[in-house]
């Protein structure tokens, strides 16, 4: 047991991903005798005290009617702007890239005096956000304040490494000064607005078209034999945490399925499998395959019917598959991303939005994945990324060892103890 008992606030951004990682971090802390508080979006509401968590939630927006499923607001804004995904991502720079961070400051502005009455209620010592977009209260507190990067780590931008959201191979910067000069030019008017506004709340500027501050601790989820840092070294205030994978789910017996071939989880994330008449096409052709699937089917599970190779559902417990399959098929989300390298699956990657082309780039060019076009990709080269990636087993596994062996959650917990 600790010698002194914190209070810990996590605020973690409104979706899986992020939740999760803080979940996995908290549940350490929780254990090791802390308080921990979740400053969740208001559509957890009890998913987090059932795992031993206090929750004292919060609205980004004026509260809807009735009852809404974990992160709904996101899922209704894939489903309506899903295709803007079909674009170059330059040009999903100004119709989807920037709607999504003009949604998030919305929430930012809208919730800004309830975090502060939150803070004044939970009296924490050290502050845990992970999101992309600062809260002013969150960083005024007086307190300790601490930022986790759960997406791709270019997010930490450097001159070095290819531009975050491009999916452009590191490489080859051919195409990168045109990004970053289209992002500017995208993003400076909002940025500006955004920093006048974080300033007249008592917080600090924020770094030039950075949409968060940096913590006295940083934190960032990404295994060290894909990390960017020989390009873009980080500073002391920087750690890795090569994993941060949460050890709550239920556990999971594998079902028997007909066929003879290799077994494999395929999951679009809650956000992505919202892609109905994408999901119904990956299913269609994975149908045709010798191998079995564990589906993780999302929100619209009622309107996706799986193939007789398959099994799934609305929700799975992912960190109790992975180490039972094959290969994973995932959008490239980075909470997928890094866990299938946790337990050391090789990947074939469909990005639809955000950090997840940069991930599915990056494992396609280290060699632990297969980067396809996700709604351009042939039949047979589904059937071919497949067979590649189940090919990778044996380096992917290695990896995997490695990572699982440096423990990226208590390392995690063990830094955010020292803070105060």
């Amino acid at each position: 047991m600790p010698e002194r008992k914190l209070t810990i606030l996590f605020m973690p951004e409104s979706a899986y991903g992020p939740t999760n990682n803080c979940i996995g971090i908290g549940d350490i802390l929780r254990q090791r005798g802390h308080r921990v508080v979740f400053a969740a979006e208001a559509s957890w509401k009890g998913r987090l005290t059932a795992l031993g968590f206090e929750e004292d939630l919060v609205d980004l927006a004026p509260p809807a009617e009735g009852e809404q499923d974990a992160g709904q607001f996101w899922k209704d804004f894939i489903r309506d702007t899903a295709p803007e995904f079909r674009k170059p991502t330059i040009d999903q720079l100004e119709t989807w890239v920037k709607p999504v961070w003009e949604e998030l400051i919305v929430g930012a502005r809208y919730c800004e005096p309830h975090l502060k009455a939150i803070i004044e209620r939970v009296r924490p010592d050290v502050i845990v956000e992970d999101n992309v977009v600062a809260f002013p209260a969150l960083t005024t507190a007086g307190v300790p304040f601490v930022r986790i990067v759960s997406c791709n780590p270019l997010e930490v931008k450097g001159s070095s490494v290819a531009p975050v959201f491009s999916g452009y191979p590191q490489d080859d910067p051919a195409g990168w000064d045109d990004f970053l000069a289209e992002y500017d030019r995208t993003h400076r008017p909002l940025w500006e607005t955004f920093n006048e506004w974080v300033v007249a709340q008592g917080a600090d500027p924020l770094p030039d078209l950075e949409f968060i501050h940096e913590g006295a601790l940083n934190l960032y989820v990404y295994p060290a034999e894909a990390d960017y840092t020989a390009d873009r070294p980080l500073g002391p205030s920087w750690h890795r945490l090569d994993s941060s994978v949460r050890e709550t789910d239920e556990t999971f017996t594998v079902p028997d399925l007909p066929g003879e071939g290799s077994l494999i989880y395929f999951s679009l994330g809650s956000l992505g499998s919202a892609d109905v008449s994408l999901m119904r096409r990956l299913i269609e052709v994975l149908g045709q395959t010798p191998h079995r699937y564990i589906v993780s089917k999302g929100p619209l599970h009622d309107e996706i019917e799986l193939a007789p190779n398959m099994s799934g559902a609305e929700f799975l417990p992912q960190t109790s598959i992975l180490p039972q399959v094959d290969a994973v098929i995932t959008h490239g989300g980075n909470n997928t991303t890094t866990e299938a390298l946790h337990f050391g699956k090789p990947m074939v990657l469909l990005p639809l939005f955000w950090d997840q082309y940069d991930n599915a780039q990056r494992m396609d060019e280290l060699g632990f994945g297969v980067r396809l076009d996700t709604y351009r990709f042939r039949d047979e080269e589904l059937f071919a990324a497949v067979e590649t990636a189940l090919g990778l087993r044996e380096r992917v596994a290695a990896v995997g060892a490695a990572v699982r062996e440096r423990d990226g959650l208590r390392k995690a917990a063990d830094l955010i103890e020292k803070l105060p």
